[in-house]
Order: C-alpha cells, then structure tokens, then sequence
C-alpha cells in the first residue's frame, strides 16, 4: 500500500489506494468490479449483476432505520486511460503511480482515475461502515461511462428499488449539480486511395498540449492537436502540394487531443521540401504564439525521415486534409439561460487509420436536443462534401434540472451546514443520471464530489482536504435521509 493509505478517511483512501492498482478501461471493468464483488461478499451483502456488468450492492438500513426510503448511492468503474508520450506506462498491467503535488494527489504522467474512482472507494467505504446510520442503500456501480454511457444505458429495469439517487461523479467542491447535457458522437470515414510513395518523406509531430475533458473544459479553449497539425499541413499544401502518408491523433471521445503526428511525402526535390518545410514551421510557430496563454507547453518537430512504401494519392490527401480543416470543434453556442455555462459543444476527438479508411471522431454535446441534432447534421454535411460516409452512435439524453427536487433541498441544507452554502447549476459534460432518470420513473436525482481538476489528461489532481470533506457530507447527508 502506499502513501495515500494512510489519510483521512481511512477507509476510503485505502481503497483507493488498491483501486490505483486495478486495471479498469471502458468496456474492461472486469477486475474493478470483482474487487466490488469482494467487498460485498466479506461483509455479507446482497449484490446483483445485469448483463451489461453493472453492479448494485444492496445494504439493510442500520437498527431503527430499516424502514426508510431507500437511498442509490452511483459512481462509474471505468477510467480515461491517457498518458505523456514520453512517459513507459502499459495501463493493463501497470498500476497508477500516485504523487502528493502540494495540495493535490496527481499520477505520475497519467490520468489519475480520480475520475470516478474517489467516488467509487466512498461507497466501498460506507459499504463497510458500521458506524454512520443510514436507511436501505443500494450502491449502483456503472461501467463504460467514458466512451458513451452505455453501462447506464444497458441498466436492466429491475436492478434498483430506491427513488433516490447521489451520484458522486461531480468534481467541484461547492457546487450540487441537477443538470447535465446530452451527446452523441459521430464517426467520419474516408475513403483511402494509396500509390507507390516516391520522394522525400517528413515526420511532423504537436506535443505538449494539456488537453482535458471535451466537457467541463472545452470553455477554456485549450488547442485542439489535430486540428493545428491540420491547419498547419493546410496551409503548407497550398505552397507546395505533397501526399500524405499517416495522419493520426487524440485516442479517446471525452478527451481533447494533446497529441497528433503526420508523416507526408513531397515528390519536388530539395527546393520543394524547403518550401513545404517553411510554410509550415511559419504555420506552426504562428499556432504557438496563438496558444501559449492556455497551451505554453506546446512544441512541434519536424524531422526527416525514411519513405513509407505508400501514400495517399493527391486526392484523397486534398479531401482528407479540407474536411479535417473544416470540422468544428469547440463551443458552438453559451446558454443564454444560464451564465457561464457552455450549451452546445463538439470535440474533434480522434483522428486514425482503420480498416482502410481515414477514420475521424468527434464528439458533440448540448443541453439543447434540437439544436444537438443540428451540429450532428452539419458534421455529417461537412463529411459528405469530402466524400466521407457518417455514421451516427445513438444520443444519450441530458438531464433536466428539478430545482423544486425534494432531495435537492436536503443536501443543501447538509452541505451548508458542513462547507457553507453551495452553487447549484447544470454542468456540460454527460452524466448517467439522464439514463437513469429515463429509465426509472419518479427518480430524484442530485449530484455532487469533491474537488477534481483536469480530467481525462495527464494533469488530472483532486484537492485532497476535499475528499475528506465530501466523505463528511456524504456520511452526514445519508444520517438525514435516514
């Protein structure tokens, strides 16, 4: 065990402590959730598993309170699993490395998983506490949250009792969330036609962008690696035509690109490559200087090297390159309802080779279902006028705040009597409780966590006095609604 086992609440660090270990990928939480398992069964609880792998642990209430409403305590399994290009991690067999950074807990050049992960050892630990009193609890334990809720969206409908739920998947100390967006992501695909590859070849590569969660942090417009590397081959394409050899960037939806490379071939000799070569430095350097309040660690590369056998043929690269240009990304519109808070959004995710087609991802947002539907349909026009064929995931529903929640009014009054009073607001990024709310009718929902920063990055921390102070709350708010 290390360090962080150590801290306070105890039980709900070391928990943490041995959910660092624990390999949990979207779509592979088949350890974490035999360690939920575990748990449940050294301390005697009943536990149900749906065939999506979600999981609902159910506990009795305390003495005297057996027969109170029954209370959903939810959190996610799965993790973002993003590391530094530079830094040796395999995320299926190494464990997170944690790192005391002042007043956070950061990892060592990965994600930290803080990211639902603190929530998670919250309700381990209270799936152990003798000590708090607290009506029935069912604690819900979703999977693949991260690439599209689709743990929630499989819930079976006779997996929960209660009408109640605190979902602990919110990362700012000070704020009860009751409303979240809507999204969906789309997938364009791009006919590859590749020729023989002749000439001089060069490898260009952005780094060091800090990247973050395409929800909670696409306001602050942070630079998107693709689309820089995009702008600059652009611009270097209309000086001195080349042809594309690979192109890739970004790895996961929710996640804003941090990184992208290219490797193209010029045909035109040396005074050809030094014309492509200037442009696009001019290009890449003008991206730099625009970036450096919100990205100052941002670096490019460009370095020679060893011809592929194949490139895109002219065409392909034209349409490849004009469609990457032209995609949006970031916010399309702020709420005019609510100040501060993004409405409509969309992240240029990733960017790769699959299959024998140029695959771009993007991810799109709103709290608004029309106007949602309306930036999917300008992506899929944009694509079409490239050639690209979309295809379309399914749209998760956001969740529409009920300021008038019964439940709501409780944890205000908990969580001023604990840490003042709090903000309460929408946020946009997706949360399940849209899904489950869909699913169970009559569902009073409220959300709330501690103080978590920069996820789905290599800079995620979480403040660790807040960790202490959301458990309080947590154990308090659940003696109440007993």
């Amino acid at each position: 065990m290390s360090f962080i086992s150590e801290w306070e609440p105890h039980a709900l660090w070391a928990h943490f402590d041995e959910i660092l270990k624990i390999p949990r990928a979207s779509k592979d939480e088949g350890r974490i959730r035999e360690y939920v398992l575990g748990v449940a069964e050294r301390n005697g609880l009943e536990f149900k598993v749906d065939g999506s792998g979600n999981v609902v642990v159910r506990k009795p209430g305390s003495p005297g309170h057996e027969n109170a409403a029954a209370t959903i305590l939810q959190s996610h399994l799965d993790m973002v699993q993003e590391k530094n290009s530079d830094v040796e991690h395999d995320f299926e067999t190494d464990a997170i490395t944690p790192v005391e950074d002042g007043e956070y807990l950061k990892a060592d050049g990965t994600t930290l998983g803080s990211d639902n992960g603190i929530g998670v050892a919250a309700m381990l630990a209270l799936m152990e506490d003798q000590e708090v009193a607290h009506g029935p609890l069912e604690f819900l334990f979703t999977v693949d949250e991260e690439t599209g809720l689709t743990g929630a969206a499989g819930l079976a409908d006779d997996m929960l009792i209660g009408r109640q739920l605190l979902n602990l998947d919110s990362e700012e100390e000070g704020v009860i969330t009751i409303g979240c967006a809507g999204g969906g992501d789309t997938h364009l695909q791009l006919p590859v036609v590749e020729e023989p590859a002749e000439g001089s070849a060069l490898h260009v590569v952005i780094q060091g962008l800090k990247g973050g969660h395409s929800g909670v942090d696409i306001h602050l417009q942070r630079t998107n690696a693709i689309k820089a590397l995009a702008r600059a081959l652009y611009a270097a394409w209309l000086v001195e035509p080349f042809r594309v050899a690979e192109v890739s960037g970004g790895n996961a939806h929710n996640a804003i690109p941090r990184e992208a490379s290219a490797t193209v071939v010029l045909s035109g000799g040396d005074e050809a490559v030094a014309r492509f070569r200037a442009r696009l430095e001019e290009e890449l350097e003008a991206i730099v200087r625009e970036s450096s309040t919100v990205d100052p660690g941002m670096t490019f590369e460009v370095t020679e090297t060893s011809s592929p056998p194949s490139a895109w043929d002219e065409a392909t690269t034209s349409r490849g390159l004009a469609l990457l240009s032209t995609l949006p990304h970031g916010v399309m519109r702020m709420s005019p309802d609510i100040p501060g808070l993004v409405e409509t959004s969309t992240n240029l995710a990733v960017a790769a080779r699959r299959n024998g087609e140029f695959d771009i991802l993007l991810s799109s947002r709103s709290s608004v279902a029309s106007a949602l539907r309306a930036l999917r349909r300008r992506i899929r026009s944009a694509g079409s006028l490239a050639g690209a064929e979309a295809e379309e995931e399914e749209a998760y529903p956001g969740w529409e705040p009920d300021i008038s929640s019964r439940l709501l009014g409780v944890v205000k009054e908990v969580y001023a009597e604990h840490l003042g009073e709090p903000e309460v607001g929408a946020v946009h990024a997706g949360l399940e409780c849209g899904i489950i709310g869909e699913k169970y009718d009559g569902m009073d929902m409220v959300s709330f966590g501690p103080q978590i920063e920069f996820p789905h990055s290599p800079d995620e921390r979480v403040k660790i006095d807040t960790v202490q102070s959301f458990y309080a709350v947590l154990r308090a708010l659940l003696e109440r609604l007993a």
